[in-house]
């Protein structure tokens, strides 16, 4: 069976389940104590972490679908497969179906991203968020804490425009030469697309999946929420609709916080590539750090 048809997201085990308390051990007593540690709790149920609510909304969307699954979940783990063991027992507790996974014996394993077609990878580990990248594939880093269960089943993704969805070019004149040349470069520019970001892809298929129902019965959400205002909005939306790609929500908020419109949006996920603005969000909702571009050239 091919996975070319899906949606494929790639979640590492660290992001799906809580496992503070066995990495604690990993790190302060090493990799032996570690495997004896989770082979001894083998059958004890794994909390759930920060990415859980993301990947269980997810992997419903393929029951409201006729036909064959159209999305699935890839577990990649730097565990080995025996020590895995305990991850596989609590995904089987809760009920996910998730049934392909890579366990690499603590060597990373974002190698495998390519050979699996994942469209987006999750992970707790910047630098394998950073390789995914290099690779062409969207990643974020997810930042502990920010994780809010929904009850409805609405899977709802949030997005920062630039070097996220969008390339970096604006944000390098910003950074550069400051706001009023930002403006003045945006308003002369307000006809030219921008360039495509790391998740340009990714919501390309998104919108793919969500062209699978009704627009009045989807269970997908897409937003752009963006530190953009007047005039500088023209080319955002000039370059989505050369794109052809249609957001359900475009939110300009002239450099206000983001996190209680993220809130009120109810997104299960944001993703941005400023780490001041993914702490603040990460306060309201979960979220996940892009390490793309110049706002993270010096920390490269």
């Amino acid at each position: 069976m091919q996975l070319a048809h899906k949606l494929v997201i790639a979640i590492s085990s660290r992001a799906l389940f809580d496992l503070r308390e066995s990495h604690q051990v990993f790190e302060e007593q090493g990799l032996e104590a570690f495997s004896s540690y989770q082979i001894e709790r083998e059958n004890d149920v794994l909390p759930k972490g920060d990415a859980f609510p993301l990947v269980e909304k997810f992997l419903q969307i393929n029951q409201r679908l006729e036909g064959e699954p159209k999305v699935e979940v890839i577990l990649l783990s730097r565990n080995s497969a025996d020590t895995g063991l305990r991850v596989f027992n609590s995904i089987e507790h809760y009920g996910l179906t998730i049934t392909r996974a890579a366990f690499c014996n603590g060597e990373s394993p974002y190698r495998y991203i390519a050979p699996f077609g994942c469209d987006l990878f999750l992970s707790s580990d910047g630098r394998d968020v950073r390789h995914a990248l290099e690779q062409g594939v969207a990643a974020a880093t997810l930042i502990a804490g920010g994780s809010r269960q929904r009850a409805d089943d609405t899977l709802r993704f949030a997005f920062d425009g630039d070097a996220v969805l969008f390339s970096d070019e604006a944000e390098q004149v910003f950074k550069r030469q400051g706001l009023e040349a930002f403006t003045a470069s945006e308003r002369a520019s307000a006809q030219q697309p921008l360039g495509g970001g790391p998740f340009k892809g990714f919501l390309e298929a998104l919108q793919r999946l969500q062209a699978e129902f009704d627009p009045d019965s989807c269970p997908i959400r897409t937003a752009l929420v963006t530190a953009r205002s007047a005039p500088a909005h023209e080319r955002v939306i000039r370059t989505l609709r050369a794109w052809n790609i249609r957001l359900d929500e475009s939110i300009f908020l002239g450099g206000l916080p983001k996190g209680e419109f993220l809130r009120a949006f109810g997104a299960d996920v944001f993703f941005d590539d400023q780490p001041t603005h993914c702490a603040s969000a990460a306060e309201h909702v979960a979220t996940g750090h892009v390490p793309h571009g110049i706002a993270n050239e010096e920390s490269a």
